[in-house]
């Protein structure tokens, strides 16, 4: 892996940026071949681009529906894309490489802890081996625990092949689904009351959406929690609020108005908690977003834009980034000089990161929504929960995206590499300096707030 341009290695930022990219290209270009589509002739190369990167970005964003649309063989190129996408493309080549018996320098240890946002150094192929046998284990058991819905439904083959892409794609939080044979884009929805598909994929979205370390956490220290890494416990008790709170506001406004009457108790309940959790990390959905009302769309686009854990499967500006900024909030307003979380203090560097990120995500996401709002001539609020969705690497749609224009679909292509590659990643990538600055500007106050 020891990639020279010009004479001089390429930065992790821009290593990490060209692995997507080239994933990317050749996933379009195995997914324009004759044999990847269900009908005649190849597809298209803007749908083919816009669905290999949807995979490989674990976003679930879709211009054709996957069932119908897509042959077994293009489904299950879009499903190496999910798991490459998911795991990351650096964890995947450092897993080869080690297979390879080559040796791992320095250089492609740096990629993997910037990766998959490791906090040190030392240990990080420990790590990636721990990382990809626990995403084995993981599919496995979710794949055996849908055995029982698929099969009986579906047949055996198509029962066990339907049951290994949901665990997958849950497990990677990438949103596709193949129940469009039931109807097209309908995703989970026939699913509404089915406790056990609920609480697998649920489950599935969670485990890969809490991040690697979190998992490592858990290995080393099970149920002694006071052990966990600060940003562990972030991660839970941040990851746990986010999927109660919003719950209870869906099962208690939303769930509970006229135009969903015709749903039961115990549909409400899974469909208020099943919202809660596929909104922040994954795409699939069991009921009909669009007949949510607008205060529940905004909820739900706040929540995609928070996001999952770093290092995890999961997109968005991540809980970590919410925490902090959440914990700077109360420093400034308690005239601390410092965010303290769980009695450790926070740097001022990392609340400014935390600032940075949240600056982009919010500028990207307002400019691609705006620009879908004017170029397809329709209503704000659909179009920035689409450009939300694509940012944010979530999937979750109101239903127009396979009527949008070749340029909106361009800006959601965009807005899904931006939001599944990194921002601060492309912007490294794009200004890394090549010195340290050594001098600064005279300094002067300016009111805020």
């Amino acid at each position: 892996m020891s990639i020279i341009y010009k004479n001089r290695r390429l930065s992790s930022s821009r290593v990490i940026l060209l692995g997507f990219f080239g994933v990317i290209v050749l996933g379009t270009l195995l997914l324009m071949l004759p044999c990847s589509r269900a009908g005649a002739g190849g597809a298209p190369f803007l749908d083919a681009l816009f669905t290999a990167t949807s995979a490989t970005c674990v976003t679930g964003l879709i211009t054709n529906d996957t069932a119908t649309y897509w042959s077994v063989f293009g489904q299950a190129v879009i499903l190496c894309l999910i798991q490459i996408g998911g795991l990351g493309v650096i964890t995947i080549a450092i897993f080869i490489t080690k297979l390879s018996g080559r040796k791992i320098g320095l250089m492609q240890r740096s990629i993997m802890q910037e990766s998959i946002a490791a906090p040190q150094m030392g240990g990080i192929v420990r790590m990636t081996g721990f990382i990809l046998k626990t995403v084995v284990v993981i599919e496995i058991i979710g794949a055996v625990a849908f055995l029982p819905a698929m099969v009986p439904e579906f047949g055996l083959l198509k029962g066990v092949w339907y049951a290994v892409f949901h665990s997958i794609s849950s497990f990677c939080n990438a949103g596709f689904d193949l129940m469009g044979i039931k109807a097209q884009y309908s995703s989970l929805t026939s699913y509404t009351g089915n406790v056990l598909v609920n609480v697998v994929v649920m489950a599935l979205i969670v485990v890969g959406g809490i991040g690697f370390l979190t998992w490592d956490d858990v290995k080393r220290n099970r149920l002694h929690l006071r052990r966990y890494r600060m940003q562990s416990k972030v991660v839970l008790v941040v990851t746990c609020g986010l999927i109660v709170l919003p719950a209870l506001y869906f099962y208690c406004r939303e769930f509970s108005m006229p135009a969903w009457e015709g749903m039961t108790m115990g549909e409400r309940v899974l469909a208020s908690f099943f919202q809660s959790v596929t909104t922040r990390t994954a795409g699939y959905n069991t009921v009909d977003l669009a007949r949510l009302t607008e205060p529940g769309q905004m909820i739900m686009i706040l929540l995609m834009l928070i996001g999952g854990a770093p290092g995890s499967t999961a997109g968005g500006m991540k809980v970590t980034t919410f925490a902090v900024l959440f914990a700077t909030a109360i420093a400034v307003f308690k005239r601390r000089p410092n965010a303290h979380i769980f009695g450790r203090r926070i740097p001022n560097d990392t609340a400014h990161y935390a600032a940075t990120v949240l600056t982009l995500y919010l500028c990207m996401f307002f400019v691609g929504g705006v620009f879908i709002s004017c170029a397809e001539n329709m209503a704000i609020m659909p179009a920035l929960f689409e450009a939300a969705s694509a940012i944010a690497t979530v999937g979750v749609t109101l239903g127009i995206t396979p009527e949008l224009c070749a340029a909106s679909k361009v800006v959601l292509i965009i807005l899904m590499f931006f939001g599944r590659v990194g921002g601060m990643t492309i912007v490294y990538a794009a200004l890394s300096a090549k010195h340290p600055y050594v001098s600064e500007f005279p300094q002067e106050k300016i009111m805020v707030g």
